[in-house]
């Protein structure tokens, strides 16, 4: 097969500039895999794709993250064999198609046991609630913890995540299902961000002393509400901005808050090589297999339907991962 079906981005703007095409096989380069994609994940960074916030030049091929089966081998690639069952999260996107090319240090052998939906789905929103709760600030028993967006895919995985480390987790969603959600999968509290201040109730929950550590995504609206929820000497972890961004902040307003610290991470510095990779993967997967760590799919798109999917995401229409599915 020399061609393939694949979503790119037409050109910078909303849904709608996502348009099926027939492009070229990609071909790996010498330390590259070439996948034969089963699905492709659906991630809130791909819209930054599209609407230009992330850069490139259109048309290109959305979607950074995917799962499969290998279908050919760059010269220098070892230890990766074609036929293998494989994850990955690569930056450089291009994973919206039938076929991607990616790096060999960030394929991720899956189990056995473990189907392409729920690889995609650790990928990267799993290894991003990894980084978040295990190096940032590594919770532990005994914290309290705030996530936003607690029915997303990242909020999923962080939910059970922090509760096998001990942790008290408190999230905030946008309805009663959503609550319902995330209340079952093991979160302490879910506060509906819509109809109470967050972090008076999160002061609530905690007895007036406030959480330990405030994960973020979502910025502008949530950002100063996410300092007011925290404990003398809390830490608020920035690692998104679906809001938009975060205003320029004096930080001695931290001092005054309670000598307060602050964090804006990206994956990308949490995955620098194999060794990382396959340790953030390896603790999602045994937490996995040992039942500890339920993974919704919210939904399964047609290919063509990236449009859509993108759609329902940034309208809040969605719990759990997203996923596309190539040659339907």
């Amino acid at each position: 097969m020399t061609t393939m079906q694949a979503v790119q981005i037409s050109k910078f703007g909303g849904p709608e500039v996502l348009q099926t095409a027939d492009v070229p096989v990609p071909v790996p380069g010498p330390d590259q895999v070439l996948v034969k994609l089963d699905v492709a994940g659906v991630n809130y960074s791909d819209t930054n794709w599209r609407d230009g916030l992330r850069g490139g030049r259109p048309p290109m091929i959305n979607g950074a993250e995917g799962a499969g089966i290998v279908a050919g081998l760059g010269a220098k690639v070892r230890g990766i064999r074609e036929g293998d069952r494989i994850a990955y999260w690569n930056p450089a996107i291009g994973s919206y198609a039938t076929y991607a090319v990616c790096p060999a240090f960030r394929i991720v052998q899956l189990p056995d046991d473990m189907d392409f939906e729920i690889g995609a789905a650790l990928m990267l929103q799993g290894l991003t609630a990894h980084y978040l709760i295990r190096s940032t600030f590594e919770v532990s028993d005994g914290h309290s913890i705030l996530f936003h967006a607690g029915a997303g895919g990242v909020g999923q995985v962080a939910i059970q995540l922090a509760k096998a480390q001990g942790a008290r987790v408190l999230v905030t969603v946008g309805s009663d299902e959503k609550a319902a959600f995330a209340t079952g999968i093991g979160a302490d509290a879910a506060i509906l961000y819509d109809q109470v201040n967050f972090a008076d109730a999160a002061r609530e929950v905690t007895g007036g002393e406030g959480v330990h550590v405030v994960y973020d995504s979502v910025g502008a609206a949530t950002w100063e509400g996410s300092l007011r929820a925290l404990r003398t000497r809390g830490m608020a972890v920035y690692y998104g901005n679906a809001s938009g961004p975060i205003p320029e902040v004096d930080l001695s307003m931290l001092a005054q808050m309670g000598s307060l610290s602050v964090a804006r991470t990206a994956l990308k510095d949490h995955v620098r090589d194999a060794a990382e990779i396959e340790w953030r993967s390896r603790e999602l997967f045994d937490l996995w297999r040992d039942g500890k760590m339920k993974i919704s799919i919210g939904k399964i798109y047609p290919l063509s339907q990236a449009g859509r999917a993108h759609a329902d995401l940034q309208a809040r229409r969605t719990m759990g991962k997203l996923l596309l599915k190539p040659g339907s």
